[in-house]
């Protein structure tokens, strides 16, 4: 499975922006994407993540209501909706994709990323 994200850039407080997630080759073993973000100097962070056949999502607390995870089964491309954006959202966003054995939340089990992209949120 190939995974490319895209859709981060420099955006001001308060804004939004919706990153996109495209999917490709063998994604029918594809049981959850998510959503990690890291930080300059910090651990790779779940935000979010879909289960792929159903739509099930599952947040990170502090996104809540803020986040919106979603995809695009035809499309097969995987979408966070970011509203509100605060400055400690600052981080390079990765897509990931596995299969049905271990959590979601532990980025160790996922087994397919993208490259990332960078949101930069300014005060």
């Amino acid at each position: 499975v190939q995974l490319q994200a895209f859709g981060g850039g420099l955006v001001q407080a308060g804004d939004s922006l919706r990153l996109s997630c495209a999917a490709s080759g063998r994604t029918a073993s594809t049981y959850m994407m998510g959503w990690f973000r890291q930080a300059p100097g910090k651990a790779r962070e779940f935000v979010q993540a879909i289960r792929w056949s159903d739509g099930d999502t599952y947040p990170l607390d502090s996104a809540k209501g803020r986040f919106t995870i979603s995809r695009d089964i035809a499309k097969n491309t995987l979408y966070l909706q970011m509203n509100m954006l605060k400055p400690e959202d600052t981080a390079i966003y990765y897509c990931a994709a596995k299969g049905w054995a271990g959590s979601y939340y532990y980025h160790s089990n996922y087994d397919f990323w993208g490259q990332g992209t960078l949101v930069t949120v300014s005060s």
